[in-house]
């Protein structure tokens, strides 16, 4: 039974920096995905006030009918 602790007591440190790399790479992914959402929400934001803008600026030209 002893030589089955000595091959966990092995296993543990490698067992170990495996979980510890699977949620450094979770968190970053989830980061990623998170800072992508955000910057495609902002370009949305951006390209409707531009369209505002240049609805208003093209409204503004044009002389009343």
């Amino acid at each position: 039974m002893s030589g089955f602790w000595i091959s966990v007591g092995a296993l543990l440190p490698s067992l170990g920096v495996g979980l510890l790399f699977y949620f450094v790479m979770r968190s970053i992914l989830r980061a990623d995905r998170n800072e992508r959402a955000q910057l495609a929400e902002l370009d949305r934001l951006e390209a409707q006030s531009e369209a505002q803008a240049a609805a208003g600026a093209q409204s503004e030209t044009q002389p009343n009918q």
